[in-house]
């Protein structure tokens, strides 16, 4: 095990600093009829009001979104004058990756002391996502309309297939079973609930309020609207739609933003509600696996973290996934020989919905949290994305004058 792996030495996250909205599905709020860009910088302002983070303290911003919004041509800047601020920044894409990669990118940032202080704000808005009308001029249909988010959700142009086939093909390849699938399933909305009754939710999520243009309140954001209970019985009971997947051991489409800071040492130790926790970047990996099999990339990302790190399962406090298939979940348990319940303890995206710009970030806000509750550790977050990519990162959590677990 290599005690002294650190990817960033000069970037922290400081804790506390960090917040999310909460996730509701497609259609089912107010968050459907806004400039998400707008209202994703609007919110940050807010989340850094209540943390108590002068807004005047950010030098840098890095925003990711993967559903084209309006202006959206002006990116980071514009976002930047919604949040209050006159800053630089840009923006990044990679599908589902998104929000783990604009993290990532914001401490090399740091790293190389171009800033001190950046603001990570990732966001999507699946609902009522854009049309675009494409010439093509080599074409037979020589004009051709996409519906962003559903036509590509449906069809990948380098393999002609649904992302839910990449479920079924990683399924039958690695011969699952359908009723620890769904056991996943049922298990993962346990731990959702549980952790929304402990209060655990509360302390990262922000109800916000979404204004019209004249400042008139649109609704109020304060559930993971979408989100209801299963039943074990109810699981079984459901079509199969591919091998392995249903309604019901997949994910749904949402709204939603988060946000963090990645700072220098000494600006983490200023900012943060509780300086004695530090928080580094240890190291990140990326693989692409073989055409048609999404699923199973993040185990193949782990499996290369872990050989490049020297580290093992064993050695992790928290392990949190994206999973908009709970087969992600029981391919990775299945060829680390991981106990699939000791994952996602406070929730995953299979639950609250997958708004995808946001999606990993609220998922590492989340780990990083929970390790503090244990006392320190290793972080590993990690997850799929479009092009059956697949991506890790790994963080660690300390207390100055003890030691992370």
């Amino acid at each position: 095990m290599k005690e002294n792996v650190e990817m960033f030495p000069k970037a922290r996250i400081p804790y506390g600093t960090w917040g999310s909205s909460y996730f509701p599905a497609w259609q089912t709020s107010a968050l459907a009829e806004v400039n998400i860009g707008q209202f994703a910088g609007e919110a940050m302002n807010r989340i850094l009001g209540i943390r108590r983070i002068p807004a005047s303290e950010l030098e840098y911003l890095i925003i990711g979104s993967t559903v084209p919004w309006h202006w959206k041509f002006w990116n980071a800047p514009l976002v930047a004058s919604c949040l209050g601020r006159r800053l630089a920044g840009f923006h990044v894409e990679q599908a589902c990756a998104t929000g783990l990669q604009a993290v990532l990118l914001a401490g090399a940032e740091v790293q190389t002391g171009s800033n001190d202080v950046v603001g990570v704000l990732a966001f999507d808005r699946t609902s009522d996502s854009p049309v675009g009308v494409f010439p093509e001029r080599r074409a037979h249909q020589r004009t051709m309309a996409l519906s962003d988010v559903w036509d590509n959700f449906g069809f990948d142009p380098a393999t002609a297939k649904a992302m839910m086939t990449t479920a079924g093909n990683a399924s039958r390849k690695h011969r699952l079973d359908r009723r620890e699938v769904d056991d996943i399933s049922f298990c993962r909305y346990q731990q959702y609930f549980a952790a929304k009754a402990s209060g655990f939710l509360d302390r990262l999520l922000v109800p916000l309020d979404v204004l019209n243009v004249q400042g008139r309140t649109l609704g109020r954001i304060d559930a993971d609207l979408g989100v209801r209970r299963l039943t074990l019985d109810s699981l079984r009971q459901m079509r199969e739609l591919d091998s392995c997947v249903t309604t019901g051991t997949q994910t749904h489409a949402s709204d939603g933003m988060a946000t963090l800071l990645v700072t220098s040492p000494e600006k983490a130790r200023e900012l943060s509600p509780r300086p004695e926790i530090v928080i580094q970047f240890v190291a990140k990996a990326e693989v692409r696996t073989h055409p048609t099999l999404m699923p199973e990339s993040p185990t193949l990302a782990v499996q290369k973290l872990l050989d490049k790190t020297g580290f093992t399962l064993a050695d992790m406090a928290v392990v949190k996934c994206h999973n908009p298939f709970a087969i992600n979940d029981a391919i990775f348990s299945k060829v680390m020989h991981y106990d699939w319940e000791q994952m996602n303890r406070t929730g995953c995206s299979l639950v609250w919905g997958h708004p995808q710009g946001p999606t990993l970030t609220r998922l590492l806000i989340e780990g990083l949290e929970e390790a503090v509750d244990l006392g320190g550790g290793l972080v590993l977050l990690f997850g799929c994305a479009a092009g059956d990519v697949g991506i890790a990162g790994l963080f660690r959590v300390t207390e100055e004058g003890g030691a992370s677990r």
